[in-house]
């Protein structure tokens, strides 16, 4: 386990929040630039061979989601992963409060992710849904939503632990938009070591001539074709016991 008195929430709280939120806004994603370090990242891949931290890993291929695997980080996370899971989601409840108002709702995201997820535990969802992935040359991963219940978090983000084009190749982020009586877009996206993409967990809201109304977003990755790719997933709500499989 790492144990770190790093500062990676006040880099967090450093970074360029207006232009991160107005990207948000206008297209449903924002890169953050460098949060973690080399140190940092290399840390975090180490832990993957470790299994006494994780509850469970997941073989894509079984499930045909794609070709790589995962594993769900066990209670008590590590401390950078709390730290950044924190730190981001603080200045995002905001952003997930007005998407959900802008589509007729009401806001429901505390200012707090630990009261968050208190809201997610007083609905059954108790499993902690951080996660690292890996994927080796020929590995992607087929586009899909990461929705663990009924209480789910409309944002989440992805770090890159691998130096792009030196430790791997291929492996782009990609995101697809799927707008009513519309075209799909896609959005292809290579994140520097130790940046992340904040991204749509399912549905984003966009102006129209009625008002607004909702994007589906979907995510993957494309097929790595060389090297070893590893990337740390942060997923604000927690998980049903019986939603550990869920790709929609």
């Amino acid at each position: 386990m790492i144990r770190t008195n790093s500062n990676i929430a006040s880099r967090v709280n450093t970074l360029d929040w207006p232009w991160i939120t107005s990207c948000l806004h206008e297209s449903g994603w924002a890169r953050t630039g460098e949060v973690l370090t080399l140190d940092e990242c290399q840390q975090l891949r180490t832990l993957y061979a470790n299994d006494s931290l994780f509850r469970s890993r997941v073989v894509m291929a079984r499930h045909r989601f794609g070709l790589g695997e995962y594993k769900y980080f066990a209670h008590p996370l590590p401390d950078p992963v709390t730290d950044l899971r924190e730190s981001l989601y603080a200045h995002l409840a905001a952003v997930a409060n007005e998407w959900t108002v802008k589509l007729g709702g009401n806001s429901e995201y505390p200012g707090t992710h630990r009261a968050f997820i208190n809201l997610c535990h007083t609905a059954g969802q108790t499993r902690s849904t951080p996660l690292m992935l890996r994927y080796e040359a020929g590995g992607y991963n087929c586009l899909h939503q990461d929705l663990y219940g009924a209480v789910y978090f409309p944002l989440q983000t992805v770090f890159m632990l691998d130096r792009p084009e030196q430790d791997f190749a291929g492996g782009e982020f990609v995101l697809v938009e799927q707008r009513p009586r519309a075209q799909s877009s896609a959005q292809v996206i290579a994140p520097r070591q130790g940046e992340g993409v904040i991204f749509t967990t399912r549905w984003r809201p966009v102006q129209g001539t009625r008002g607004n109304y909702r994007v589906n977003i979907r995510h993957g990755v494309s097929t790595v074709t060389r090297g070893v790719r590893h990337t740390l997933g942060i997923v604000y709500h927690d998980a049903e016991l019986a939603a550990e499989h869920i790709h929609l």
